[in-house]
């Protein structure tokens, strides 16, 4: 280290369609083919577009938002050989680094359409909304958004180890059996591989046919490897456990975020951005049994944007719907309570729902489990930093003066998005936003 400068193992090209580049591949399989060889213990960079492979543009409308081809995402990039890894191994994973691109300072955060992809509040909020953000050095602002300003929590959505034959049955075994029982008509609960728009890489014709009957889709986080777990706080310094399947790792990485809020409530929540995480790679030998775990785990970095305990105001939901329906210690119903505890709250100063929904989604939100022992309510807690406001918004802030929020972005033509306050009224269950794609 120093002596050298740090190998670029894996190069995106913005010019050139995602599903063309062989560096790239959107299923997890173990035939997909290597994109590269790093060394036990090497420092490399790695290159990596949004996890739309380019669909999102840096426009004043969300008409991509309302038409993204769920079918293509994630494009990761990898699978990378790490020399000597082997199943039963775990790979270690340090985050030295994650940045945007110089020519590409932008990010978005969207409200997916209820219809193709939806979110966690698409029930009340069913329209595409879109909020860019410009970068700053480690700040980001964004015109959709006025009057907040703050440093991102830069990190990575997705990384993982390729799952063996076996581990990848069991994932399809176990998600169709959850899809096949499902009692949710307008839902879908799990989604089964899919081989429209499947890229495997550099994998010939008949390999991307099994891989795409096969593979799959790299929507959920899964505990055998992690995958796409979203989590906020795994950013520069951080250390991730990773468990190996198959010789050689076949690690993967994709989905950058400039910021995100704990649980990324819109879907495509986080501040969503190309760019270059640098990672240093070790195996540890024999480390599934050493360390006695089955899933990754992870040890935070040093780095995380600073407001202090008292800087927050936190809000508290339960497990009582909108409309009244007591539920049983649904940490679920509880969260997406204490989102639109914050939204009503936040309205008073001028942002519209979308805005507040978008902002929830990519700010540096605090949000935890208070309580799933006092039955029937589960509790929920979301810490709001006060400072990423450029106005005081505390509650001593009354009577609290509106100001002019402009709109986030919403289809061609529209200048609000919908809202349905009594939604899922008559439901017989407790929505937590789901997922459906376009054939």
């Amino acid at each position: 280290m120093g002596k050298t400068a740090i190998r670029t193992v894996c190069k995106v090209d913005f010019d050139k369609p995602a599903s063309e580049q062989p560096q790239l591949h959107n299923r997890w399989h173990p035939d997909v083919p290597f994109a590269g060889t790093i060394k036990d213990g090497e420092t490399v960079k790695i290159e990596c577009l949004d996890w739309t492979g380019g669909q999102i543009k840096n426009t004043d409308d969300a008409d991509d938002i309302r038409n993204v081809d769920l079918t293509k995402i994630h494009y990761l990039s990898g699978p990378f050989e790490v020399e000597g890894a082997q199943p039963g191994d775990i790979l270690l994973v340090e985050i030295m680094d994650v940045q945007p691109f110089e020519d590409q300072p932008w990010g978005f955060t969207g409200i997916f359409d209820r219809k193709n992809g939806g979110g966690f509040l698409d029930e009340i909020y069913p329209s595409a909304a879109k909020a860019i953000w410009d970068f700053e050095g480690i700040f980001c602002s964004s015109r959709h958004i006025p009057h907040v300003k703050f440093a991102g929590l830069i990190h990575p959505g997705i990384l993982g180890c390729a799952p063996s034959a076996e581990v990848l049955a069991e994932w399809n075994r176990r998600e169709g059996e959850l899809a096949a029982n499902s009692k949710l008509a307008d839902r879908d609960v799990a989604l089964p591989p899919q081989p429209l728009n499947v890229h495997a890489g550099s994998a010939d014709a008949a390999l991307s046919e099994k891989i795409g009957k096969e593979g799959a889709r790299t929507v959920p986080g899964r505990p055998e490897h992690g995958g796409n777990c979203d989590i906020k706080n795994l950013s520069r310094g951080s250390k991730v456990y990773l468990p190996v399947h198959v010789p050689g790792a076949k690690f993967s990485v994709g989905d950058l975020h400039f910021s995100q809020g704990d649980g990324e409530i819109s879907f495509c929540g986080a501040i969503e951005m190309a760019g270059v995480i640098t990672i240093n790679f070790k195996v540890i030998k024999n480390g599934l049994a050493d360390l006695g775990i089955k899933s990754p785990i992870y040890i935070p970095g040093p780095v995380e944007p600073q407001f202090g305990p008292g800087r927050h105001i936190y809000f508290e939901g339960f497990s009582v719907d909108q409309n009244g329906k007591q539920h049983y210690l649904d940490v679920t119903v509880a969260y997406r309570q204490t989102c639109l505890r914050v939204i009503e709250y936040l309205r008073r100063f001028g942002y519209s729902d979308y805005q507040i929904y978008l902002l929830l989604s990519c700010a540096p939100i605090q949000g935890h489990v208070a309580g799933i022992v006092d039955i029937p309510n589960a509790c929920t807690t979301i810490g709001l930093p006060m400072d990423i406001f450029d106005f005081d918004i505390s509650p001593s802030a009354v009577p609290a003066k509106k100001l002019d929020m402009g709109s986030c972005a919403f289809e061609s033509g529209k200048t609000e998005g919908v809202v349905v306050p009594d939604a899922g009224k008559n439901s017989e269950f407790s929505f937590g936003g789901g997922m459906t794609y376009k054939e």
